[in-house]
């Protein structure tokens, strides 16, 4: 044999002799640990629970088999566990070493008394289909509770009624709280018909009549600016000198400077009602009577109260009124969102003939299932805007919004075909705003 091929012979052997000592070292080193705990009752519902482990280890892992866990470094921690009802619990501890090897213990810990029971019954009322009879029917005692559905929550009533005004699929939820701890029992529950006295059956939540010799700074504020207000606009919104309440109206008014046509050459209000009064769904309704003539652009409209974290217009906007005055006759009713805005927005138009000469109500219908826009009565619809598949982008309007109300001078729309310096000034009446929600 020549000394190449006993070279190689001999190599080969020490790298055997090489792995055959790093796997009995590393088997060697996974018999340094064992996982292992101990557990005792302090009562019949409670038990604590202390690690026995042993060897080189430096994670613990415990699952407690009643939605409980905890990850931690610390061998010496105790728990003491709640378990309010009978039944067996598969109760887990994993250790972990250094090399990332993991060994496992479970035991079953067996509950025999019944302490605490979560249940609820959730009944259709016979004389009405759209009303669901809640009873909290939870055996034991608890700190309280809340019952929990369409965005809703009514805390500590045993019996209540749950109202859904629209046929469909709805979770109720009943959270319980004891000793700290939460928990949670849900149910699915069918309607099967839409509410027909549902627009009847909304009440008087808000209002501002305009009754009194000045604007109401609990429910308004000017937004001031000759910014263009990201359309192009001409006017320069003051702060106060163009709105004023007289014999119950609010009364905006847009003037004319010069006879420039750019930007500061119009005066006029922008007043909002952001941080002071916000709704979420409802019957909402503006008494107005429109300004006319070429270049002038009023609306009344709502915007998403996240506005200022999250930008137009992923907030969400609702165009309950829109007039541009080259089109004489006609108001807009509009959507904004992620999925369609601007001139990609979700809307309709309706002829109304003495909308310049005559108050008539704006209004929407704001539920969680769609938005319904209309004039001076819910049979005269302008426009319904009801995405399907709601998601993020197309259905923005889960959220609280506020009110705008202002004209504009001139834009992109406003002034499309230009703006009449003779019709100046031009006043936008609003004889109330009120907001119908459900009792």
């Amino acid at each position: 044999m020549n000394k190449f091929k006993l070279g190689k012979i001999l190599l080969s052997f020490f790298l055997l002799m090489s792995l055959m000592t790093f796997t009995f070292c590393d088997e060697e080193n996974d018999a340094d640990f064992s996982a292992d705990f101990s557990y005792e009752f302090i009562d019949d519902n409670h038990v604590r629970y202390t690690n026995e482990s042993s060897g080189e280890y430096y994670s613990l892992i415990w699952d407690f088999g009643n939605q409980e866990s905890d990850t931690t470094s610390d061998k010496n921690k105790s728990y003491t566990k709640y378990y309010p009802y009978a039944g067996d619990y598969n109760v887990s501890l994993k250790i972990m070493n250094y090399t990332g090897k993991i060994k496992t213990v479970q035991k079953t810990v067996s509950i025999e008394t019944t302490e605490f029971e979560l249940s609820f019954i959730a009944e259709v009322n016979s004389n009405d289909p759209n009303e669901i009879i809640l009873k909290n029917t939870s055996i034991g005692e608890y700190d309280s509770f809340k019952w929990i559905y369409r965005n809703k929550e009514i805390s500590n009533e045993s019996e209540t009624v749950a109202y859904f005004p629209y046929a469909g699929s709805y979770t109720i939820e009943l959270k319980v709280t004891k000793g700290g701890q939460v928990y949670s029992e849900s149910k699915t529950v069918n309607i099967a018909q839409d509410d027909p006295d549902y627009f009847d059956k909304l009440t008087l939540a808000w209002s501002d009549e305009f009754d009194g010799t000045e604007l109401n700074t609990t429910n308004w504020k000017f937004e001031t600016g000759a910014t263009g207000w990201g359309n192009n606009e001409l006017q320069n919104y003051t702060d106060g000198d163009n709105a004023e309440v007289v014999d119950g109206n609010l009364i905006i008014t847009a003037r004319k400077v010069n006879d420039n046509t750019e930007l500061g050459s119009y005066t006029s209000s922008r007043i909002i009602s952001s941080g002071k009064k916000e709704f979420q769904y409802g019957r909402i309704e503006i008494r107005a009577n429109l300004p006319e003539g070429t270049g002038i652009w009023p609306a009344i409209w709502m915007l998403g109260s996240n506005f200022a974290s999250v930008g137009w217009p992923a907030c969400g906007e609702m165009d309950i009124m829109e007039y541009v005055g080259y089109q004489p006759n006609i108001v807009h009713s509009t959507v904004h969102t992620l999925a369609g805005y601007a001139g990609a927005g979700d809307g309709s138009s309706k002829t109304l003939e003495t909308c310049e000469e005559e108050f008539h109500i704006y209004g929407l219908l704001w539920t969680e299932k769609k938005l319904v826009f209309y004039t001076d009565s819910i049979e005269n619809i302008t426009h319904i805007y009801n995405p399907s598949a709601k998601t993020s982008e197309n259905w923005p309007f889960d959220k609280p919004a506020f009110f705008i109300f202002n004209i504009a001078v001139g834009g992109t729309w406003g002034g499309a075909q230009g703006v009449d310096n003779s019709i100046f000034p031009q006043t936008m009446e609003i004889d109330y705003v009120r907001v119908y929600q459900e009792p």
